[in-house]
């Protein structure tokens, strides 16, 4: 993935649409949680990796370039 990779349009999908796509997909989604530590520990949809946005552009090349991305 490419810093300018976050900055083309990107599709918004609703919470329904999102649980679908993990269901057909599974594994075949990364799911990214970019809220801070603290609020990950209260709570987070499982599977999700934490990777807060103060880190995120430094960490995305973490992320499989053929998976969609879902971040929340």
């Amino acid at each position: 993935m490419k810093l300018a990779d976050l900055f083309r349009r990107v599709d918004s999908i609703s919470p329904d649409e999102a649980r679908q796509m993990l269901a057909d997909r599974g594994d075949g989604v990364s799911l990214v949680d970019v809220r801070e530590p603290r609020e990950y520990e209260q709570g987070h949809i499982p599977g999700a990796i934490l990777m807060p946005m103060s880190v995120f552009t430094d960490r995305m090349k973490e992320l499989d370039p053929s998976k969609p991305v879902i971040t929340y």
